[in-house]
């Protein structure tokens, strides 16, 4: 018997032994395919764009592009129709060679493809640094774009000199902004009518994987009404989370109507107490989370909490038409001009 599972014992540790030897090969192959095929298209559209140039858009290219994708199919079979190469004219032109080899390790051709049809070069960017980052999927990217996370987000209202150098830097130096939006779409809760705070932090913890997919990639929950003594007094933080690429304590208090300054006041103790009592030596100061139910953009602007560890955003239960993201995003970006201009007088 003591055979019989010696030998059990060493097929096992030699099939995981293997499996992770073909698993890991597996995966390198995908990556050398990935890239191969990537290189292949990213260089057919580099080089009609080298040969046809300006005429590419023309009647004239058009009518290449028409014969040419004819021609490549007879002999190659699918993938050379003629929105596909335009696809990869579009790509090539966007995308130098350096920067489309080190996208390349991470991104399929899908995310090419998905990106260039973003027109604002910053939002793309965004877009692109963010898949990069987090890993997305292109379906991922697409509900992200659909679900206007880049007009959500705390840094879409700064300058683009602002954006893309936080972006540039995301990989090395996470900017909160980056990871912080001005509104949460909660539509999940299953919250109509009148509710309560409570109720509210109920249904968060209830539904606590969606609230954390919500909230973005890196959040890790810690506690809930947490217990802060202060001079024999005591208060109670609604939720307390931990952002990995931060590395940082995240304290979110959860609010019904709008913000109100006293709220800022509230929020400093508690990070103050997180940081005395709770943050770790290797840890970076916490990062308070005000959700209020309704928006109120100027006070915010106005109190600068949006330069400091506070920030401020609104939850919705419901999700509104994309417009009202981009009135949100249009109102804030004023705002913010406004008071810098008050600032520099």
């Amino acid at each position: 018997m003591a055979n019989i599972e010696n030998t059990n014992n060493s097929t096992q540790k030699l099939f995981l032994g293997i499996e992770k030897l073909i698993n890991h090969t597996k995966q390198q192959v995908a990556i050398y395919v990935n890239n191969t095929l990537n290189n292949l298209n990213w260089s057919i559209g580099n080089y009609i764009i080298s040969e046809i140039k300006y005429e590419v858009y023309s009647d004239y290219g058009k009518n290449i592009l028409a014969t040419l994708s004819q021609e490549l199919t007879k002999s190659f079979g699918k993938g050379y129709s003629y929105s596909a190469l335009t696809r990869m004219i579009k790509v090539a032109s966007e995308y130098d060679s350096e920067m489309f080899a080190t996208l390349s390790q991470t991104l399929t051709w899908s995310h090419f493809v998905e990106l260039v049809t973003i027109k604002d070069k910053t939002k793309r960017l965004f877009y692109q640094q963010m898949s990069v980052l987090e890993h997305w999927s292109v379906r991922t990217l697409r509900q992200k774009q659909d679900a206007m996370l880049f007009e959500r987000t705390l840094i879409a209202k700064k300058p683009d000199k602002i954006i893309k150098s936080a972006l540039e830097k995301s990989k090395t130096d996470l900017s909160p902004d980056l990871v912080f939006r001005n509104s949460y779409v909660l539509d999940f809760l299953g919250l109509e009518g009148d509710y309560s705070e409570k109720d509210l932090e109920n249904a968060i913890v209830a539904q606590l994987e969606k609230f954390i997919l919500e909230l973005g990639q890196g959040f890790a929950f810690l506690e809930r009404q947490k217990r802060i003594s202060i001079d024999g007094i005591d208060y109670s933080l609604d939720l307390l989370f931990y952002h990995r690429k931060l590395n940082r304590l995240i304290a979110i208090d959860l609010k019904l109507g709008k913000f109100k300054p006293k709220h800022k006041a509230q929020m400093e103790l508690y990070l103050r107490y997180l940081q005395k009592y709770d943050q770790q030596p290797n840890e970076n100061t916490p990062i308070g989370l005000l959700l209020c139910s309704e928006g109120n953009t100027e006070h915010i602007e106005l109190l600068l909490l949006g330069d400091e560890n506070i920030k401020v955003a609104q939850y919705l239960t419901q999700l509104p038409d994309k417009q009202w993201f981009a009135d949100k995003l249009q109102k804030s970006i004023e705002i913010a001009k406004e008071s810098q201009i008050k600032t520099e007088e």
